[in-house]
């Protein structure tokens, strides 16, 4: 894996980077109506049909006002009140983070609910999708998303976890459940595919067309940091992992990290091996074994699912990636019991990711190239590209939908 390219595609797609300051367009929509993600009894911000974001502020005192979105900024007007009103090019359908710059300090909008992405608080916004419904929130039956509190011994810390559990969990206690471990991208946390993937939603609706098992989500936060000198390396396909209560060995190379002091994986497998998993075994009612635990995460979750999963086939036997990389055979080679224990490889890029990504990057070769040699060999391998979108929270609603209707299916 190429860590530089890594650091430049998630810094990229999870922050703010490098903007060019645009000037409002004149040809467009003028049919603009606050988002779902505006606070109730405000006005903006404001969509269109064409997806362009319409936000306005009063900053009487300021020089200059900006809309930042997708990494572009653009210019607002100031009229005569001290109301500054502007708004972007079309967007993307779904979900996207973004911000106000006055002056040069970016702000959250006042008027929009709050996100946690780009490792902040802020604002966010709702591009209406000609496919929304499968996470529109419906008259079927609903399943709870729960928030949790559980003590990790690896932390020495009460850690903080949601929890889905399906329609009718708490009617019949004869019923146990399978469980994926779901995980968020860099900048995220906990929060994001509750919040901002509608996961539960996704459930609950496949579930009510009798598309999907029942199964329980557990959702953590795995931007977990160590401090340099005392940073482990992230386990390996070839390492056995912490589950054969193995500990990774110390290297010089191991005190600087990719990520900027960011460590990639290997203090969350051991929260999870050793607290999340039995933590949800010991209080929920799932299956607890391999055949009936899978995990899957986005962007930098991915990244995290792949190196995990591959160090871990004893306890998980369904993987999701999405936008994180995929599996070659050269991984599973390394893996002696892969294609014994592995029963679903889910692997999933937005369209416009594959078109724009770089040559020889993150994503382990050729995500479809991957896939495919995988299915060759008998390994139960699907590949999915969400159409028009990029590394963004409609690649990933799309890529659960699609994950959920294969999991668990004897």
């Amino acid at each position: 894996m190429n860590y530089k390219h890594l650091v430049i595609i998630l810094l990229t797609a999870l922050t703010t980077g490098i903007c060019l300051a645009q000037t409002n367009q004149t040809a467009e929509a003028v049919d603009f109506k606050p988002s779902v993600t505006t606070q109730q009894g405000k006005q903006y911000p404001q969509v269109n049909s064409e997806g362009r974001v319409r936000v306005s502020i009063s900053a009487p005192q300021a020089l200059k006002v900006q809309l930042d979105i997708g990494a572009v900024k653009y210019d607002l007007v100031k009229d005569d009140k001290g109301i500054w009103v502007g708004e972007s090019n079309p967007q993307d359908e779904g979900f996207h983070y973004y911000q106000l710059n006055i002056d040069g300090a970016s702000v959250p909008d006042p008027g929009s609910l709050y996100f946690y992405g780009a490792s902040r608080w802020g604002s966010g916004i709702e591009i209406p999708a000609k496919d929304q419904d499968f996470y529109a929130l419906k008259n079927v039956p609903h399943g709870q998303l729960r928030e949790n509190q559980y003590f990790s011994k690896t932390t020495n810390s009460v850690r903080h976890v949601f929890i889905y559990t399906p329609p009718g969990y708490d009617n019949d206690n004869s019923n146990r459940y399978p469980v994926l471990y779901l995980q968020h991208g860099m900048g995220e946390n906990e929060t994001g595919w509750g919040n901002q993937g509608h996961a539960n939603l996704i459930l609950d609706n496949l579930i009510a067309e009798g598309n999907a098992n029942p199964f329980i989500i557990v959702m953590e936060n795995s931007s977990v940091n160590l401090p340099h000198r005392d940073r482990p390396v992230a386990a390996t396909p070839t390492q056995s992992g912490v589950s054969a209560g193995k500990t990774n060995t110390l290297r010089p190379e191991a005190c600087s990290s990719p990520m900027g002091g960011f460590n990639f994986a290997e203090q969350f497998e051991r929260i999870l091996i050793n607290d999340l998993i039995p933590y949800v075994e010991s209080n929920f009612r799932v299956i607890a074994d391999q055949p009936h635990r899978a995990m899957a995460g986005l962007s930098m979750g991915g990244m995290q699912t792949r190196l995990i999963t591959l160090a871990n086939t004893d306890k998980f036997s369904q993987i999701g990636i999405f936008s994180g990389g995929s599996i070659s055979i050269d991984d599973v080679n390394k893996v002696p019991d892969f294609k014994e224990k592995v029963k679903l490889v889910f692997v999933s890029f937005g369209s416009r990711e594959l078109e724009n990504r770089i040559t020889g990057g993150p994503f382990g070769g050729d995500p479809k190239v991957n896939s495919d040699a995988l299915s060759v060999t008998g390994i139960n391998s699907h590949f999915y590209v969400s159409p028009l979108t990029a590394h963004e929270w409609q690649t990933w609603r799309r890529s659960l939908h699609e994950f959920a209707i294969l999991l668990f299916k004897n």
